[in-house]
Protein backbone atom coordinates (compact mmCIF):
# COMPACT_ATOMS: atom_id res chain seq x y z
CA UNK A 1 0.00 0.00 0.00
CA UNK A 2 1.40 3.26 -0.91
CA UNK A 3 -0.61 6.17 0.68
CA UNK A 4 -1.82 9.45 -1.07
CA UNK A 5 0.49 11.43 1.18
CA UNK A 6 3.69 9.45 0.26
CA UNK A 7 5.65 11.88 -2.24
CA UNK A 8 8.23 10.00 -4.53
CA UNK A 9 10.71 11.77 -6.15
CA UNK A 10 11.49 11.74 -10.02
CA UNK A 11 12.27 7.50 -11.68
CA UNK A 12 11.58 5.90 -8.39
CA UNK A 13 11.57 2.55 -8.79
CA UNK A 14 9.58 0.09 -6.49
CA UNK A 15 9.94 -3.00 -7.45
CA UNK A 16 6.44 -4.44 -6.37
CA UNK A 17 3.90 -1.83 -5.33
CA UNK A 18 1.67 -4.31 -4.24
CA UNK A 19 3.98 -5.20 -1.69
CA UNK A 20 5.44 -2.77 0.36
CA UNK A 21 3.70 -0.04 2.96
CA UNK A 22 4.70 3.63 2.42
CA UNK A 23 2.97 5.79 4.49
CA UNK A 24 3.42 9.94 4.93
CA UNK A 25 7.27 9.62 3.98
CA UNK A 26 9.53 11.53 0.99
CA UNK A 27 11.74 9.53 -1.30
CA UNK A 28 14.03 10.70 -3.38
CA UNK A 29 14.82 10.78 -6.99
CA UNK A 30 16.47 7.56 -8.75
CA UNK A 31 15.71 5.72 -5.41
CA UNK A 32 14.95 2.10 -5.56
CA UNK A 33 12.79 0.05 -3.26
CA UNK A 34 12.22 -3.94 -3.14
CA UNK A 35 9.45 -5.60 -2.08
CA UNK A 36 8.02 -6.44 1.91
CA UNK A 37 9.47 -2.66 2.88
CA UNK A 38 7.49 -0.02 5.17
CA UNK A 39 8.42 3.23 5.36
CA UNK A 40 6.53 5.17 8.06
CA UNK A 41 5.39 8.88 8.25
CA UNK A 42 8.41 11.85 8.29
CA UNK A 43 10.76 9.15 6.88
CA UNK A 44 13.11 10.93 4.29
CA UNK A 45 14.76 8.82 2.31
CA UNK A 46 17.58 10.49 -0.11
CA UNK A 47 18.49 10.22 -3.95
CA UNK A 48 19.54 7.19 -5.32
CA UNK A 49 19.56 4.90 -2.41
CA UNK A 50 18.73 0.98 -2.80
CA UNK A 51 16.65 -0.29 -0.27
CA UNK A 52 16.49 -4.05 -0.80
CA UNK A 53 13.69 -6.35 0.62
CA UNK A 54 12.19 -6.74 4.29
CA UNK A 55 13.22 -3.25 5.34
CA UNK A 56 11.26 -1.53 8.02
CA UNK A 57 11.78 2.07 8.55
CA UNK A 58 9.98 3.46 11.51
CA UNK A 59 9.08 7.51 12.15
CA UNK A 60 12.29 9.72 13.25
CA UNK A 61 14.73 7.96 10.59
CA UNK A 62 16.47 10.38 8.14
CA UNK A 63 18.40 8.55 5.45
CA UNK A 64 21.26 10.65 2.95
CA UNK A 65 21.77 10.15 -0.66
CA UNK A 66 23.44 7.10 -2.27
CA UNK A 67 22.85 4.80 0.83
CA UNK A 68 22.94 1.32 0.23
CA UNK A 69 20.20 -0.85 2.84
CA UNK A 70 20.45 -4.28 2.56
CA UNK A 71 17.52 -7.34 3.19
CA UNK A 72 15.89 -7.37 6.90
CA UNK A 73 17.37 -4.62 7.99
CA UNK A 74 15.82 -2.91 11.22
CA UNK A 75 15.69 0.32 12.71
CA UNK A 76 14.32 1.45 15.84
CA UNK A 77 13.31 4.59 17.18
CA UNK A 78 11.97 4.22 21.21
CA UNK A 79 14.57 3.07 23.55
CA UNK A 80 12.48 1.91 26.01
CA UNK A 81 9.93 0.01 24.66
CA UNK A 82 6.05 -1.36 26.13
CA UNK A 83 3.10 -1.86 25.06
CA UNK A 84 1.45 -0.59 28.35
CA UNK A 85 1.56 1.77 31.10
CA UNK A 86 2.60 0.95 34.61
CA UNK A 87 -1.57 1.07 35.45
CA UNK A 88 -2.01 -1.01 32.51
CA UNK A 89 -3.23 1.01 30.17
CA UNK A 90 -2.33 1.26 26.53
CA UNK A 91 0.23 3.45 25.42
CA UNK A 92 -0.23 6.62 23.28
CA UNK A 93 1.72 8.75 21.33
CA UNK A 94 1.97 11.19 24.44
CA UNK A 95 3.25 7.99 26.81
CA UNK A 96 7.14 7.70 24.60
CA UNK A 97 9.90 9.18 23.36
CA UNK A 98 11.10 9.50 19.94
CA UNK A 99 14.38 8.88 19.05
CA UNK A 100 15.75 10.27 15.55
CA UNK A 101 18.40 8.53 13.62
CA UNK A 102 20.27 10.01 10.68
CA UNK A 103 21.94 7.84 8.00
CA UNK A 104 24.84 9.86 6.05
CA UNK A 105 25.06 9.97 2.51
CA UNK A 106 27.06 6.70 0.77
CA UNK A 107 26.29 4.70 3.76
CA UNK A 108 25.99 1.52 3.80
CA UNK A 109 23.90 -1.67 5.99
CA UNK A 110 24.87 -5.01 5.35
CA UNK A 111 21.69 -7.64 5.71
CA UNK A 112 20.14 -8.32 9.08
CA UNK A 113 21.34 -5.28 11.00
CA UNK A 114 19.60 -3.65 13.73
CA UNK A 115 19.81 -0.35 13.96
CA UNK A 116 19.17 1.07 17.43
CA UNK A 117 17.54 4.50 18.32
CA UNK A 118 19.04 7.93 18.19
CA UNK A 119 22.19 7.06 16.28
CA UNK A 120 24.04 8.81 13.66
CA UNK A 121 25.76 6.64 10.83
CA UNK A 122 28.35 8.39 9.52
CA UNK A 123 29.07 9.06 5.61
CA UNK A 124 30.58 6.52 4.26
CA UNK A 125 30.20 4.49 6.80
CA UNK A 126 29.48 0.42 6.95
CA UNK A 127 27.69 -1.44 8.71
CA UNK A 128 28.48 -5.35 8.47
CA UNK A 129 25.94 -7.40 8.11
CA UNK A 130 23.85 -9.09 11.24
CA UNK A 131 25.45 -6.19 12.82
CA UNK A 132 23.41 -4.50 15.82
CA UNK A 133 24.50 -1.01 16.28
CA UNK A 134 24.45 0.88 19.77
CA UNK A 135 26.38 3.96 18.93
CA UNK A 136 27.11 6.31 16.88
CA UNK A 137 29.21 4.97 13.73
CA UNK A 138 31.94 7.53 12.11
CA UNK A 139 32.30 8.95 9.04
CA UNK A 140 34.42 6.13 6.65
CA UNK A 141 34.04 3.39 9.44
CA UNK A 142 33.55 -0.39 9.18
CA UNK A 143 31.74 -1.78 11.87
CA UNK A 144 30.46 -5.66 12.63
CA UNK A 145 29.19 -7.31 14.92
CA UNK A 146 26.65 -7.73 18.44
CA UNK A 147 27.23 -4.59 19.71
CA UNK A 148 29.06 -3.21 16.14
CA UNK A 149 32.39 -2.46 17.12
CA UNK A 150 35.48 -0.70 14.82
CA UNK A 151 36.63 -3.39 12.25
CA UNK A 152 38.43 -0.81 10.16
CA UNK A 153 38.65 3.13 9.23
CA UNK A 154 38.68 4.12 5.18
CA UNK A 155 39.24 7.05 3.12
CA UNK A 156 35.90 8.76 1.89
Amino acid sequence: MIKKDVKLGKNVVIHHPEQVNLYGCTIGDGTRIGAFVEIRNGVTIGKNCRLQAFIFIPEGITIGDGVFIGPHVCFTNDKHPKAVNKDGSPLTADDWKLEKTIVKDRAAIGAGAVILPGLTIGQGAVVGAGSVVTKDVPDGTTVVGNPARIHKKQII
